[in-house]
């Protein structure tokens, strides 16, 4: 996302144009995203189907984190000191 240029964030008429602006501009550059990704051969389902899936992979590697740092605490061991035994990368 694009740092706002928009200065204070009061109510005045000015803005909120300047802030209706930005957003038709994130819209735009959005949609132009999106027929680019279409006009490279992905449909709509297949996109919505990768962020699925993207999601679930996350919430599966949070749950992984969390108990791996609970682990962690119970052996008085920092969560990174356990990768090695779990034959995990730091990247994981």
């Amino acid at each position: 996302p694009s740092p706002k240029s928009c200065q204070p964030h009061g109510a005045s008429k000015e803005t909120l144009q300047c802030e209706i602006e930005e957003l038709k501009q994130k819209d735009l550059a959005l949609d132009q995203e999106i027929a680019q990704l279409l006009s490279e051969g992905y449909s709509l389902e297949e996109l919505e189907q990768h962020i699925s899936l993207l999601h679930e992979y996350n919430d599966i590697k949070d749950a992984g984190q969390m108990l791996l740092g609970k682990l962690a605490v119970i052996r008085g061991v920092t969560t990174k000191q356990l990768y090695p035994e779990y034959d995990l990368e730091l990247s994981d």
